[in-house]
């Protein structure tokens, strides 16, 4: 849960900032036609604006954050054996996968897993953690890397902002119109916008956020077992079944790694009933067992 509750406070926080910017810089009063009626047309202009500048500000940040907020070492000249097949396996994975090469780096953590991120298809990162070199043989190693960069070829970081985009769009769009319903009809404000507006506006949003999570979250799950095929077929897919059998082995550790970075990395956490919603990764088992079903 603790990923909703980053995701309820990030927007609460730019729903407050928002308002107090907006009101101060005078921009409310064009979302009001002569203070009584809302202008729907500049308002789904002013959600998509927002909605989707944020989701796209994230993506474009998403490699600089993750190297940051990981602290990846980047590898530029190889300083061991290890490090030099790292960027083989990944220069020639990228090769067959028909995409620019990625950073590659390696992160300090005990927890086997890697991630990958970036704005683009030629423009992204891909990284493993010491526990996933430690605990992994070759191979499987091969298929993890595999996977990341089908998540790469496949553009799925693009597409989950795209997603997010549109999912915030209607958050703003829908808050803002039940706000003015109910500081019109329910509290008879005739102008301007009271407290009622701002009160209702910032409920729904919250209400609406977590609905648009579990839509968000749904897609991260598909793009899952895409990118469990790529990881095959650039791998091999006894390889990449071996990958998820040792994640499995693993899968009682608490994933060490950003809630913020979570969907992007090859192990998801578990979960129990309806937070089953609301998690990044499906199953372990179910990624095995399609891949079987696959072959």
């Amino acid at each position: 849960m603790k990923r909703i509750a980053l995701f309820l406070a990030t927007n609460f926080a730019i729903i407050i900032v928002l308002s107090i910017t907006l009101r101060l810089l005078g921009v409310e009063r064009i979302l009001d036609e002569e203070g009584v009626n809302l202008n729907l047309n500049a308002l789904l202009i002013f959600a998509a604006v927002f909605g989707f500048g944020g989701s796209f500000i994230s993506l474009a940040i998403s490699k600089w954050m993750a190297k940051k907020t990981m602290k990846v070492h980047v590898i530029d000249k190889p300083r061991n054996a290890t490090e030099q097949w790292l960027l083989e396996t990944v220069q020639r994975q990228a090769r067959e996968a028909g995409i620019g090469m990625p950073e590659v780096g390696i992160y300090d953590s005990p927890d086997p897993n890697a991630f990958a991120t970036g704005m683009s298809k030629n423009n992204a990162l891909v990284a493993v953690s010491t526990g996933l070199m430690q605990n992994m043989g070759q191979g499987e190693v091969e298929a993890v890397l595999g996977h990341e960069v089908g998540h790469v070829a496949n553009g799925d970081m693009v597409t989950l902002a795209l997603i997010q985009g549109v999912v915030n769009t209607f958050v703003i769009f829908l808050a803002r119109v039940a706000g003015h319903f109910v500081d019109r009809v329910v509290f008879k404000n005739e102008s301007g916008h009271g407290p009622a507006f701002w009160i209702t506006t910032i409920v729904t949003e919250i209400i609406l956020a977590i609905l648009a999570s579990i839509i968000v979250m749904w897609f991260s799950r598909q793009r899952e077992f895409r990118a469990d095929e790529a990881g095959a077929k650039l791998a091999g897919r006894e390889k990449m079944i071996g990958a998820l059998e040792s994640l499995a082995r693993a899968s009682g550790r608490q994933v060490d790694m950003p809630d913020q970075m979570a969907a992007f990395g090859i192990r998801g956490g578990m979960a129990q009933g309806l937070k089953k919603l609301f998690m990044s990764h499906p199953p372990i088992e179910q990624r095995i067992a399609s891949l079987r079903a696959n072959g």
